[in-house]
């Protein structure tokens, strides 16, 4: 009898909330495989974002460049959803930018917004 108590505890331990475990496990496998398939690289004249979007159309893709933000979604009607917005480090040129998908993966060449002097010299009197 003195050992009885131990062990019932250990076991009420061990199988506690089973459930949340294997949503906790889907929902990091399912993030981690996210975050994998998309790259990120760049140089002194733009930023490159290549990223797995399987199934979508190139007419099924929306992408807005604000700033130095870039949002991609799938549009209504889309055989899939896929939405993603990254935030980069400098502000971006839209009509500069290019987007190429092929096979499946989208390619985005953003052009980095060259910073235009506003500083103007005034005469001395």
């Amino acid at each position: 009898m003195f050992f009885a108590a131990p062990q019932a505890q250990f076991r009420r331990n061990a199988f506690a909330q089973p459930g949340r475990s294997l949503e906790r496990y889907m929902e990091d496998a399912l993030n981690g495989n996210r975050q994998a398939r998309t790259t990120y690289t760049q140089d002194e004249n733009s930023f490159t974002l290549s990223m797995d979007v399987p199934g979508i159309a190139k007419d099924q893709l929306s992408i807005a460049i604000e700033g130095s933000v870039v949002r991609i979604s799938s549009k209504e009607g889309a055989p899939r959803q896929y939405r993603a917005a990254y935030e980069l480090p400098q502000e971006l040129d839209a009509a500069l930018s290019e987007a190429k998908l092929e096979y499946g993966v989208l390619t985005l060449k953003l052009a980095k917004k060259v910073a235009v002097k506003t500083a103007s010299e005034v005469a001395i009197q």
